[in-house]
């Protein structure tokens, strides 16, 4: 019911509003009208003053006062709220929530949150069940209570990735054929596959889009144009004209993340694609490890450096006269002052450098390469390096690429080379035409007091037009290149130095110098070329765009790493193999983003709903106030509020006052304080609460048996166990956690993940049970492994690896080979041994010192087997007959085991140094 902007949860409540008037009627009779009568000795009592006295009616304001109190408890026991949602909207089934949860989503994530828990309280009330789906990480919906969903929304976040169309078919074919309502929260973005799993929604109810009219922004790979950073932003629709500022983000000498450099750029009106080019000092570009649009904060709007962007190095290959020749004559004396600057240098015979694989090798003037310097020089090309050579004397007196091109030049030379006063002369020196487009010198500026005197010529030949990047104003070549693989070879047809022409005294030397070196190794490479290698995340892109260390994330094969589609199993970030690294961003070269067109038929809404604003709470306690004003009103009209009454009064409002000191707040902090001290008393074993009622009861019932065994073999005495909710309770009350792992528990929040990091830190131990018996791979075959993989990557998880043979816990309390719980299995992992850990003679295990493992994970379901009853006795069969209780007492033996070792350590292991003092001690 609707009453105006105020709806009712109960509106047949409001039938009591029609008792008023008979109430008005009932409080005015009474007091009766006083009877009178006539009495002699009243005389006596004239001339004497009353000091208390009393109304014979009650007043109509204070009748008003008590009406209002009335009637606020009669609405407010109704359930108003203002801005209530149309039940002809809203629907009465279950509903669905589903989220595209991509990068996206992430700038107005906490909008969409807000929208989900308002949406989720409004069908709580309704009494509706839901259920949310989340598409980039997609699980079956599971429809449930909407105020047990309303717990978990601020666990959900977006991911760094879209959602594919693998999973977004897989979704359709996985819906419920129970028919329910849904509401789709999206980013605005189309995809293929959307329209297939909204046929699917539409099939079973009616279907809501909500979504933000702000469009997504997004930020393409960023490329070295020109020795400038071609940065392109797009968006999705073609709006009026926008300006936006793309942030060079890197560190300082100090370490600190700075903004190095802003860069504004504009979407012209009706544009979806702006351009710019940020020009930086080499020193500066090196720092930078991302850019990204100043202002959102989202994967797509971010573009991570890798090798591109990096210093590069460069080796110096001269003759060996270099040592006794004037360093104005020496042409590796220019090459240093040229590249300094701008790139780390290496020196020394070709042998060295080789092997420490830098970007650009420099030869200045040198013919003569043996056979082997040529293959490996040709090996290292092709693998992406630059290969730039300079003329000379020795070039030019040789027969090297005269018959046939040599691999390691450019083009064919001519015998002699060309030089005024020759038989080539030219009368004057030549200038430098300007350089072509799509030259890696087009747009520098060419002096003209730039000459050249003398070159070696190239040879005509088809192909000697497509290979000539610079040339003088008469059309002969300057400058020739090539391809080799994955690299290339330049050679310029001038000296180093100024001997042949004063290009090595000019700026341009240096610029044309500093586009080499930058353009070597920016090619990415295609996903053949990287077949057979593994890449190594070492850092990745959360969906807000911030840079996260990359953890225990396993590697990438090189091919998918650059087609495969992002996920879970490849995220956007930075990967490393060898000294190489590579950047995998969302969105790639050439992307655009495409807008969404939903059907006319759909209602489509934006992400600000009027929200919902229960009254209930207000109007009772407003007519606590009015009743509370009634008594000071009876109190006041009966001269009670003097005198002697003063005091019962006052004792009262004592009272109430220590009364209003219990507050929920108040009650809790006692609360907290009583179980910490339950907590800290004795030894408790926890368990994180999973939202499902069943598994948590068996977690529960498991812990109280192991703690009864713990009681009856060892000297621990664990008190009862308790339920932990990551979100709310302290950790470190308790040395072991339990961890049950179901495919739709809640991700817990950024606090609740520092929280749990501490805990690690400290000495405590989780037991991850995906109590599924599939642990290879961490579980990844499975829902419950999927969800493992969420919950934990946040964390800070060491290195892992299966039980060893002579890990402790084989042998803290009893010797265990197998670790079975209600299934069979030895797939338990632990974090693996130190390096140095190694066997000690006369001892048959490793030192492995006092450390602790943080992390156990495995997949059998110990608590159930652990799990008794009231009475004691087991609450979960395990197997058959015998063999079966053996299961079980060795799932308990595997429990005393792993108990004692997070209350001992691995003193077991000192006993590697029993033969050292033994020794001692016989000495």
């Amino acid at each position: 019911m609707t009453l105006g902007p105020i709806g009712f949860a109960a509106p047949w409540l409001l039938v009591a509003l029609a008792a008023l008037p008979i109430l008005w009627i009932l409080l005015r009779a009474i007091p009766p009208a006083p009877i009178r009568r006539r009495f002699p000795g009243v005389a006596l009592l004239l001339g004497l003053k009353d000091d208390e006295s009393v109304t014979d009616r009650t007043p109509w304001w204070l009748l008003l006062l008590r009406m209002l109190a009335v009637a606020a408890v009669i609405v407010g026991l109704a359930g108003p709220v203002l801005n209530p949602a149309d039940e002809a909207e809203t629907g009465r089934g279950p509903l669905l929530v589903v989220l595209d949860g991509s990068w996206a989503s992430a700038r107005d994530w906490q909008a969409q949150a807000d929208l989900v828990d308002g949406l989720l309280a409004e069908a709580a009330r309704q009494g509706r069940t839901a259920a949310i789906l989340r598409l980039t990480t997609p699980e079956v919906p599971v429809f449930r209570a909407a105020d047990t969903w309303r717990a978990r929304v601020p666990g959900f976040d977006p991911r760094a990735w879209e959602p594919s169309t693998q999973d977004m078919e897989a979704v359709a074919q996985a819906l419920p054929d129970t028919d329910f309502d849904t509401y789709w929260i999206s980013d605005g973005l189309d995809r293929a596959g959307r329209f297939g799993l909204l046929n699917a929604l539409e099939a079973r109810g009616t279907v809501t889009i909500y979504e933000s009219p702000r469009p997504a922004l997004g930020l393409r790979p960023v490329v070295i144009e020109d020795g400038a950073l071609a940065v392109s932003a797009v968006r999705p629709l073609p709006l009026a004209a926008r300006e936006i500022t793309v942030q060079a983000m890197g560190r300082d000498p100090a370490g600190t993340m700075r903004v190095l450099a802003n860069l504004p750029m504009t979407f012209d009106d009706g544009a979806t694609e702006a351009n710019a080019a940020l020009s930086l000092p080499a020193e500066l570009r090196a720092r930078v490890t991302h850019l990204a649009i100043a202002g959102e904060d989202s994967a797509g709007a971010t573009t991570l450096s890798d090798d591109s962007f990096r210093r590069r190095e460069v080796a110096l290959i001269g003759t060996r006269q270099e040592g006794e020749t004037l360093d104005l004559l020496s042409p590796m004396h220019y090459l240093r002052k040229a590249l300094a600057p701008s790139v780390d240098l290496l020196e020394g015979p070709l042998t060295d450098v080789l092997p420490a694989n830098p970007d650009v090798i420099v030869l200045a003037d040198v013919a003569a390469l043996s056979p082997g310097e040529v293959q490996d020089l040709t090996d290292w090309a092709e693998g992406g390096g630059l290969l730039l050579r300079f003329a000379g004397p020795r070039l030019a007196a040789s027969d090297v690429s005269r018959e046939a091109e040599d691999p390691l030049l450019p083009v064919r030379l001519r015998a002699g080379g060309r030089n005024v006063g020759g038989a080539m002369s030219w009368g004057e020196p030549k200038t430098l035409a300007a350089f072509d487009t799509g030259s890696p010198f087009d747009g520098l500026s060419v002096p003209g007091d730039v000459t050249v005197s003398s070159q070696v010529m190239a040879q005509p030949d088809p192909s000697l037009s497509d290979r000539v990047i610079a040339r003088l104003t008469d059309g002969t070549p300057l400058v020739t290149r090539k391809e080799i693989g994955q690299g290339q070879v330049v050679l310029f047809h001038v000296t180093a130095n100024a001997e042949w022409s004063t290009l090595p005294l000019s700026g341009l030397f240096v610029e044309m110098l500093e586009r080499l070196s930058v353009s070597s190794s920016t090619a990415r490479p295609e996903a053949g070329d990287l077949a057979g290698t593994t890449w190594a995340p070492i850092q990745i892109l959360g969906a807000d765009g911030r840079v996260e260390k990359a953890g225990a994330l396993p590697g990438v094969a090189g091919e998918d790493l650059i087609d495969a589609p992002l996920g879970a199993a490849l995220q956007p970030g930075l990967y490393q193999t060898g000294d190489r690294t590579l950047a995998r961003n969302v969105l790639g070269t050439g992307a655009e983003l495409l807008p969404v067109q939903w059907p006319s038929r759909l209602r489509v809404e934006g992400m600000i709903r009027a929200e919902e604003q229960p009254l209930g709470g207000w109007l009772l306690g407003l007519s606590l106030l009015l009743l509370a004003a009634d008594v000071l009103a009876t109190l006041a009209l009966s001269g009670r509020l003097t005198g002697p009454s003063v005091r019962r009064v006052s004792g009262g409002a004592v009272l109430a006052l220590a009364l209003a000191t219990l507050t929920p707040g108040a009650v809790k902090a006692q609360d907290d304080e009583a179980r910490a001290l339950a907590a800290t008393s004795e030894v408790v074993l926890a368990h994180v609460l999973t939202g499902n009622a069943q598994v948590d009861d068996l977690a529960q019932a498991g812990l109280r048996g192991l703690g009864l065994v713990l009681n009856f073999r060892t000297s621990v005495e664990p008190a009862d166990p308790m339920a932990v909710n990551l979100e709310t309770d302290e950790l470190a009350f308790f040395p072991f956690l339990y961890w049950p792992i179901t495919p739709d528990q809640p991700v817990p929040s950024d606090a609740a993940y520092q929280k749990l990091n501490r805990y690690l830190r400290s000495g405590g131990m989780i037991l991850f049970d995906t109590r599924d018996a599939d642990v290879a791979g961490f579980g990844t075959s499975g829902p419950n492994g999927r969800k493992l993989q969420d919950l934990a990557a946040p964390l800070d998880i060491p290195a892992l690896e299966p039980v060893p043979e002579d890990h402790v816990l084989t042998r803290t309390f009893y010797l265990l080979r197998d670790f079975p719980g209600r299934h069979m299995g030895r797939s338990v992992w632990v974090e693996a041994a130190p390096p140095d850990a190694e066997m000690v003679e006369g001892m048959p295990f490793r030192n492995l010192n006092d450390g602790v493992t943080p992390v156990v994970i495995g997949g059998n379901d110990w608590a159930a087997a652990w799990a008794v009853n009231d009475s004691g006795g087991p609450l979960v069969p395990i197997g058959r007959g015998y063999a079966g209780e053996r299961q079980r007492e060795i799932a308990y033996r595997f429990g005393v085991n792993l108990i004692m070792h997070v209350l001992t350590g691995n003193y077991k292991s000192d006993q590697v140094h029993v033969p050292a003092l033994l020794d001692r001690l016989g000495q």
